[in-house]
């Protein structure tokens, strides 16, 4: 169930902002269709820049665009 709620929640989210140059690391993870694990390594290997804003992690909606029509040649866990 809090799942679904999430979805739905990254779904309503999307829909009203898709126009946002920076996005929240639950919603980049959405965007991608990876768990915020998976984003968070790829956030410290540098696969995808962040931007730390007060106490608030951001990633550029542009650099998510970016991430996923590359090649990506590693794998997300050893």
């Amino acid at each position: 169930m809090r799942s679904d709620s999430v979805s739905k929640q990254a779904q309503q989210t999307n829909r009203q902002s898709t126009d946002r140059l920076l996005v929240s690391r639950r919603e980049a993870a959405w965007r991608l269709s990876i768990s915020l694990r998976a984003l968070d390594y790829l956030i410290a290997n540098g696969s995808i820049p962040r931007q730390k804003i007060g106490s608030r992690m951001l990633i550029p909606a542009q650099a998510l665009v970016k991430f996923a029509s590359s090649t990506h040649p590693g794998h997300l866990a050893r």
